[in-house]
């Protein structure tokens, strides 16, 4: 019960999107390193996904991933509907801070770009998770290389994909670096690092999940 009181407290809230943003970009990087795999061959990407999808495991780490994603976005929403009601009338007009300030576009549209991506998320597992089932006559595993290539022939496929990844990587552009801050994980003289490193993610992994379809349309 004490937990839930503090984590409900403003620094609490801050500290339970953080952990749970951090969690969410530990998902990406694997799943990066997953679908990467397509990259290789047929072959290479249903072993791997066929390994994935009958592990015994999967089942209680989805469970847990829409868990992580619900607290994430739902305490993230109430820390802005809290900050909305502490100041109800809000500036005539927005002005950028000028200096070493982190205000950015990214910043300033988390909860839109939040948002964005949980549509993306939803559109995204009704395509692969729930769509066309295609049978390996090799293995009789699930063929997701050929869905995938099915779905990325498609330039209009292709370019929501894209756009979708362009708004993952703004998303954790602000959010890696600000999960650290909350955390109190960023002393002054590591801010510099800090704030490189996290971009430096959110690009490689914005580009990362963007290459997949890009490469499937022009290559294959």
């Amino acid at each position: 019960m004490k937990v839930l009181q503090a984590l409900s407290t403003s620094t609490g809230s801050k500290i339970l999107v953080a952990l749970t943003g951090l969690a969410m970009v530990g998902f990406l990087v694997g799943h990066l390193a997953g679908n990467l795999l397509a990259l290789f061959g047929p072959d290479i990407y249903n072993e791997y996904s066929h390994a994935l999808i009958s592990n015994p495991l999967l089942v209680p780490v989805e469970i847990g991933l829409v868990a992580i994603l619900v607290m994430h976005m739902g305490t993230a929403v109430r820390m802005v509907l809290r900050a909305r009601q502490a100041r109800p009338t809000r500036y005539a007009v927005k002005k950028w801070a000028g200096g070493a300030s982190r205000k950015s576009v990214a910043s300033t549209s988390m909860i839109v770009t939040g948002v964005l991506i949980l549509l993306f998320l939803i559109s995204h597992l009704w395509t692969f998770k729930y769509g066309a089932w295609y049978t390996d006559p090799t293995t009789g595993y699930r063929d997701l290389y050929t869905l995938l290539v099915e779905v990325f022939r498609s330039p209009f496929n292709v370019v929501f994909y894209v756009i979708c990844m362009l708004l993952v990587g703004m998303h954790l552009r602000h959010g890696i670096s600000s999960a650290f801050q909350s955390l109190g994980l960023m002393p002054r003289s590591w801010t510099a690092r800090i704030l490189r490193a996290g971009a430096a993610l959110a690009l490689i992994l914005g580009i990362g999940f963007a290459l997949i379809p890009i490469y499937v349309y022009f290559v294959l």
